[in-house]
């Protein structure tokens, strides 16, 4: 990418960042994060211009300092990113490191080539014929001082593992991680050398001058992502737009318990909300679909989604959470709808795309923590 896109690219993204009201970061040293307000664009260490300018501090509050958290460097439009590559996320704002690459197959109903409507099905909505295609996903660690100024907006998002004892229902979560589309890497470059504050961070990476990025991974981070790798992988990722919301969700297999002389299949499951129009809307309903190879088909409806009704409006568009489901069969299929409501007090539904549960047919023991 030619100097001149890159600035058109970055001016874009730090555009896109404002109207969407992410936080803006002043940060005096040692005394965490304070975000600004959506219309303070002149204190934004965190969101440095195109490669080698730094951010004037003019306009600052008095008595606060700015410090200077990196450079951006020309988002990748062909490649991957590599481990060690600092970067802010597009849409929740935090900062964070790539531990690694996940190639996904993308399902996106909105690209779909329509074929005549059946009935609803165990497979959701009426048919469609979806192909996926190859996207690149990355599984990364977030800097724990921003994480609460993305509460609104987000989880703070978690990897999620069974317990290896004998409650069947028992989970723990490694917090601060999450994955990112290629898409949503807005990335940087830092002197620092330990620019990112995770409790993994210097367990899975170190720091070497030599290599571009300078943060390169140690062999705890290849043995854990060896051993977990079918409780991590991403391999599908399903997206619909209704009315200017779009949902997407990516499902993730945990792993089987014995319970009562029978199996029980875990899964967890991904969703971010994304309103693509100005109008503010409020999410009020759930209504699911959960279809098991066993036979059984249940139907789950309730207020709003991990306790919450997020506010989707132009300055914070997108919420994201991750929830759990159980089967006593080895797949199945979920589908449903989420209900939203709109400032006259109408309300309209949004379809959640179909996806299946498929438990790896190769299963070793699920994870019992981190060793290293």
């Amino acid at each position: 990418m030619s100097g001149c896109a890159a600035r058109r690219y970055v001016t874009a993204a730090l555009g896109r960042c404002r109207a969407r009201g992410l936080p803006l970061w002043e940060p005096p040293p040692a005394r965490g994060l304070r975000p600004l307000g959506a219309g303070r664009v002149a204190a934004l260490p965190l969101l440095l211009l195109p490669p080698r300018r730094h951010l004037s501090s003019r306009n600052r509050p008095e008595g606060k300092v700015l410090e200077t958290v990196g450079v951006f460097e020309a988002p990748k439009q062909h490649g991957k990113y590599e481990t060690g590559q600092l970067f802010l996320h597009s849409v929740f704002g935090y900062r964070g490191i790539v531990l690694f690459p996940w190639q996904a197959r993308l399902y996106d109903r909105d690209v779909a080539s329509p074929v005549p409507e059946k009935s609803e099905n165990a497979a959701g909505h009426g048919s469609k014929e979806v192909k996926g295609k190859t996207h690149t996903y990355y599984q990364v660690l977030i800097d724990a001082r921003d994480c609460p100024h993305i509460s609104q907006r987000s989880q703070t998002e978690a990897v999620t593992f069974l317990a290896n004892h004998d409650d069947s229902r028992a989970l723990y979560a490694i917090p601060g991680l999450d994955y990112v589309s290629h898409e949503d890497i807005l990335p940087y470059s830092s002197t620092d050398q330990v620019p990112i504050q995770h409790e993994l961070f210097e367990r899975f990476l170190m720091y070497d001058q030599t290599k571009v990025p300078p943060f390169v991974a140690r062999d705890t981070l290849c043995a854990w992502q060896e051993k977990n790798h079918p409780w991590l992988e991403l391999s599908d990722v399903h997206r619909e737009t209704t009315e200017n919301i779009r949902v997407t969700v990516i499902p993730f297999y945990m792993g089987m318990r014995e319970a009562q002389n029978s199996h029980v299949y875990w899964w967890r499951y991904c969703i971010r909300l994304e309103n693509l129009d100005s109008e503010v809307v409020q999410l009020r309903e759930r209504h699911w679909r959960i279809f098991s190879l066993s036979g059984t088909l249940e139907t789950v409806r309730g207020r709003g989604v991990v306790g919450r009704e997020p506010v989707l409006s132009k300055e914070q568009p997108a919420f994201q959470y991750s929830s759990h489901v159980s089967l006593q069969a080895s797949s199945g299929h979920m589908w449903g709808t989420f209900r939203f409501e709109r400032p006259d007090g109408s309300h309209f539904d949004v379809r959640i795309p179909p996806f299946s549960l498929e438990s790896n047919k190769d299963e070793k023991t699920p994870p019992s923590g981190l060793h290293w």
